[in-house]
């Protein structure tokens, strides 16, 4: 089993940057493809951006393509997600998540796909 625990939300001036963390438990973090969410007031949790176990392969929603750049390091069992040129429609939570595959590519886009869930971190995007 894998605990998920997120940071680096914050309030943030459109066009600013933020980068935020998940830090997992366990010895096993390098076989979990990992993922990032986020969940918008009144909205559903939409998926934002992947990376395999290995850091091969990444994945992204169109809306953050050349903005955000998801990352991770294996020997301290964290991934990234470093968020450029933000736009108050970032505004959210922001939730990590875990699948334990040992995939070519990143798992589909769906929050059925991953097994583990962080509590999510606050990103407010506002001047």
């Amino acid at each position: 089993q894998v605990q998920l625990v997120e940071s680096g939300g914050g309030l943030v001036q459109p066009g600013g940057s933020l980068r935020l963390s998940c830090a997992a438990s366990g010895r096993t973090f390098g076989t979990y493809a990992m993922g990032w969410f986020r969940q918008a007031p009144g909205k559903d949790r939409e998926f934002v951006a992947a990376i395999t176990w290995s850091s091969a392969k990444t994945s992204y929603t169109d809306s953050v393509k050349g903005r955000f750049t998801i990352s991770r390091d294996n020997a301290k069992n964290t991934v990234y997600l470093q968020m450029n040129n933000l736009k108050p429609e970032d505004t959210a939570v922001y939730y990590c998540a875990a699948k334990r595959i040992l995939g070519l590519l990143p798992p589909p886009p769906e929050e059925y796909e991953y097994d583990y869930w962080g509590q999510g971190t606050q990103v407010t995007v506002s001047s």
